[in-house]
């Protein structure tokens, strides 16, 4: 009996992929951020039409290292992102000095498209912004251009994405901020925000444009007041994601995961009370929630019931007599016998939670006696006062670590620093969004998935649960050290590639058959590396000098 040989898929090339780069026009404009590398020889530099943009030294990696490593990235990464960030935005149209990404004004609806055709370069990637909701700051209209572009310096420093490969995106929608419209500095329209109706179709030219100019680009959605109409609206259509909602449900997933195992309290006996049941509140406590499922085997009736949500009028129940947002209904009481509770001190008592979580922006609204009894009501109670910037912050560490003498699971969403408690340095966990979307859009990237599913931003999270090394873990950490943040994304990047396939969203069929390590060393090879550049162009250029010609002939 014959048989015929098994065939082998292709397999990607790992070993020999380099980055395309190509200088071949007679006269080279310098775009590229490598095409200014201090490490550049000088006749690299006048091939490049570079000689005299920078300085005239030509330095080796390992000064470019040190002067890199004058501030360690934990230090940096503030600078770059939250909370400084907030400072930035609130003053953009005061310090504004270049364009540093795309500005789409409501005027130009019906020829969206053109405007986008001006951006010169690939785009695999954008963070999109109407400036109608910036951390805790409220509407700064296009003063929020400041999030997308520190968003995509985080894509580039964490997942090695490329930074010509991004696109910073700023809607000029109008504003409610009545101050800035008045301000004769402000840089954008001066009228009122645009209706829900007309932002929807708004948002609907653009996403056409952007997909049409650019197949295959992911788009993630920022600090949209109200995140849910365009992503109920866009998600199974577009590759596009929202970070507030997913993104901050995935990274505080990571880190409670850890959290709760370590209390050794099981999943069907933890009792939550989160702090704000805005956008994000209600997004994170709905990736909980899945975690419950799936993990500690309960029903969605179950899971919901662990989460008791409080906002400015108290607990949200479905009897409270005022009419609930739509995305608060989820979490609504029904089982509260028509007893409202208050306040958060009242439902403390009232719930007697293993888990309180702070999504306000409410400075301070864990209080010395809140913390105090939440260590009296837990062994190891988990503290995440979650919202940023640093001043809105529902707590700090050392208020936290002194209510509950040192014994509480403790992550929030802005940094906070090291503190020494009874001869322990103990380190505050921090859960900030970049431990996570970096790999969410590396991932859709490298897959080419046609959508972002739901169990792509839930791999994501599990991902980084996983992603400790043994002394975090010894010292019970909830989230790895920042440190490590590009080894982490290549865990993450692989979860999210793995989440594609198993959903068959992805394109790149050649990565399904990819042992984890294997896939691990495709991703690595595929992280923008700024130290490679310089070997990229002088391969290049030598290729030029050697007299080398392209398919007519000509050098």
């Amino acid at each position: 009996m014959s048989s015929k040989a098994e065939v082998q898929p292709p397999l990607p090339n790992v070993k020999h992929h380099h980055t395309t780069h190509v200088h071949h026009a007679p006269q080279h404009q310098p775009d590229l951020s490598s095409d200014f590398d201090t490490s550049l020889p000088f006749r690299v530099r006048k091939f490049l039409h570079t000689y005299g943009l920078t300085p005239p030294v030509v330095e080796d990696f390992d000064t470019q290292l040190q002067r890199s490593e004058l501030t360690p990235q934990q230090e940096i990464t503030p600078l770059i992102y939250t909370p400084t960030v907030g400072e930035a935005c609130l003053k953009w149209s005061e310090i504004y000095t270049q364009p540093e990404g795309l500005y789409l004004s409501y005027k130009d609806k019906g020829h969206i498209h053109s405007v986008i055709d001006n951006w010169p370069k690939h785009v695999e990637i954008t963070v999109v912004t109407d400036g109608s909701r910036i951390l805790g700051l409220g509407d700064l209209g296009i003063n929020g251009m400041g999030i997308p572009v520190g968003k995509l310096a985080l894509y580039t420093a964490c997942a090695g994405i490329r930074p010509d490969a991004t696109l910073p995106l700023c809607l000029d929608l109008g504003t409610s901020n009545e101050k800035f419209r008045n301000d004769p500095l402000y840089m954008g329209s001066r009228r009122p925000k645009v209706t829900a109706e007309e932002e929807r179709e708004f948002l609907d030219e653009m996403m056409a444009a952007l997909t049409e100019k650019w197949p295959g680009i992911v788009i993630q959605y920022e600090d949209f007041k109200n995140p849910f109409p365009a992503l109920e609206r866009y998600q199974h259509t577009y590759t596009m994601f929202n970070d507030d909602v997913q993104g901050t449900g995935a990274v505080i997933l990571g880190g409670f995961i850890n959290a709760v195992k370590s209390t050794g309290i099981r999943p069907q006996d933890q009792r939550a009370v989160f702090l704000g049941a805005g956008s994000a509140g209600v997004g994170v406590a709905k990736q909980l929630a899945v975690y419950f499922m799936k993990e500690g085997g309960l029903t969605e009736d179950e899971a919901k019931k662990i989460f008791y949500l409080f906002d400015s009028k108290g607990m949200v129940t479905m009897d409270r007599g005022d009419k609930l947002a739509d995305h608060k209904i989820y979490f609504a009481r029904n089982d509260n016998d028509g007893k409202q509770v208050k306040s958060l001190e009242e439902g403390i008592e009232y719930v007697k939670p293993t888990i309180l979580m702070g999504l306000s922006t409410i400075g301070g609204a864990f209080t010395t006696p809140i913390l105090e009894r939440m260590g009296e009501l837990n062994d190891k109670p988990v503290i995440f006062p979650l919202s940023n910037p640093s001043a809105n912050s529902e707590c700090n560490f050392e208020d936290a670590v002194k209510a509950t003498d040192g014994r509480c699971l403790f992550a929030s969403g802005s940094p906070f620093p090291e503190l020494e408690w009874k001869g322990q340095k103990l380190t505050p966990g921090q859960g900030n969004n970049m431990y996570v979307f970096p790999g969410i859009g590396l991932g859709a990237i490298l897959s080419k998935a046609v959508n972002v599913t739901d169990d792509m931003i839930y791999a994501s999270g599990d991902g980084l649960s996983q992603s400790l090394n043994d002394a975090e873990t010894k010292a019970q950490w909830l989230y790895p050290d920042v440190s490590r943040i590009r080894e982490v994304s290549v865990r993450v990047t692989r979860h999210v590639i793995r989440a594609a396939q198993k959903e068959n969203v992805d394109r790149e069929m050649s990565l399904r058959h990819l042992s984890d390590a294997d896939l691990d060393r495709y991703i690595e090879e595929r992280m923008y590396d700024p130290a490679k550049e310089r070997d990229l162009v002088h391969q290049e250029l030598e290729e030029l000098l050697n007299g080398e010609t392209d398919v007519n002939g000509k050098l």
